[in-house]
């Protein structure tokens, strides 16, 4: 089993706060280096929400 797939199974249930991290991680480095890679760091968080499964919208509530 990989990293990524032992990431996945523990974070399953909890992709919202996932995606938040990544978000704030990407804020942290783009506030570090002054925005001098904001497009790598975009595309890096783009990525690795999609691995994560972070950046699918919410499902509505069932009745």
């Amino acid at each position: 089993m990989s990293v990524m797939d032992k990431l996945k199974q523990m974070l399953k249930g909890h992709e919202d706060k996932a995606g938040q991290g990544v978000d704030k991680a990407g804020d942290f480095v783009d506030d570090k280096t002054q925005g001098k890679y904001s497009g790598q760091v975009d595309t890096a968080q783009d990525k690795l929400k999609q691995q994560l499964g972070a950046d699918r919208p919410e499902e509505p509530p069932q009745r």
